[in-house]
């Protein structure tokens, strides 16, 4: 579906893509992670055409690109941040409009417009100006102008940028389904929000490529540390003597104490080594008090930071 092959992209000295190569299979909904200026933006504007690579090959449907760009581009729709739109437009008005742009069929523009405006929740709103719609509206008239044409390959950038809670489960409820008919690239900051959308992750770091797989991967490859949160109520500060009496616990970290005088530690162990049992024995025996004690668990957000500071592809 997409194919890109050692791309760079260099503005003058800087160099914003570092020779990066990955393939999009059909169907998937991938996820695009990456810290501020890592090279993100670039990437969406080369597979949208909208700035060239330095060099390197983009194939979008097997259509390079830069030399069949119109057929390549047909392949396409784009929701840019920021949700740029004509705000004196209606939402019946702008879709109209992205049809003509698209050359969407004159017989079947009509219908395939009515189809769009449905499909994406925007019937009750759609002879209103877009400038007096919700944040949440917005976003919607944003990938409505995004799916009208058919396109294969949907790419959102940020789509719930700005939206309240109930807008971004909204949002993201929209994407699981556009995901059953399109391809679909997103990019994102919120970490969770990736999680629970994209079936795969690729993470750009200084315009380097650092992970490609999927998020539930990525958590088990970086999982470096076997750890067990306690709060405790420990007035005489015995948690220490517990250390040499626990058969593969590595260390125990002060967290920070509570505005009720309890306790947080992070009792690390040794890999595999499941210490909720002797904790619970041997701090019952000096007196301590558990009051909550849970298994620290690798986030994809874990993951990305460590591969971020330097973790390996």
């Amino acid at each position: 579906m997409i194919e890109v092959k050692n791309v760079t992209k260099k503005y003058g000295k800087f160099v914003a893509l570092d020779n990066i190569s990955f393939k999009i299979e059909e169907g998937e909904i991938i996820g695009l992670l990456g810290p501020n200026g890592a090279g993100k933006s670039t990437t969406m504007n080369i597979l949208t055409g909208y700035i060239d690579q330095t060099s390197g090959e983009v194939y979008v449907s097997g259509y390079d690109i830069q030399k069949k760009a119109k057929k390549a581009k047909k392949e396409i729709g784009y929701m840019p941040e920021g949700v740029p739109l004509y705000t004196d437009l209606t939402v019946k008005e702008f879709v109209t409009y992205m049809a003509e742009l698209k050359k969407v069929n004159r017989k079947e523009r009509k219908e395939k417009i009515q189809k769009i405006i449905k499909e994406i929740g925007l019937l009750d709103v759609q002879n209103k100006l877009i400038r007096n719609l919700s944040r949440g509206y917005k976003q919607r008239v944003s990938m409505a102008g995004a799916l009208i044409g058919d396109p294969k390959i949907l790419i959102l950038d940020e789509p719930t940028v700005g939206l309240d809670p109930k807008q971004i489960a909204e949002v993201r409820d929209l994407i699981r389904k556009l995901g059953k008919k399109h391809t679909v690239i997103l990019s994102s900051h919120i970490l969770s929000e990736v999680s629970q959308i994209c079936n795969k992750v690729i993470i750009i770091n200084k315009g380097k490529i650092v992970a490609i797989d999927t998020p539930e991967n990525l958590e088990k490859k970086v999982e470096g540390s076997n750890s067990i949160q306690v709060t405790v109520e420990d007035k005489e500060d015995k948690i220490n003597k517990v250390k040499s009496k626990i058969k593969g616990l590595k260390e125990i970290k002060f967290v920070k104490e509570n505005e009720d005088k309890t306790k947080e530690y992070i009792f690390e162990a040794e890999k595999d080594v499941d210490l909720r049992k002797k904790i619970f024995e041997q701090l019952s025996k000096q007196g301590i008090t558990i009051f909550e004690m849970k298994k620290i668990d690798t986030t994809l957000e874990d993951a990305f930071m460590k591969l971020i500071k330097g973790g390996k592809k």
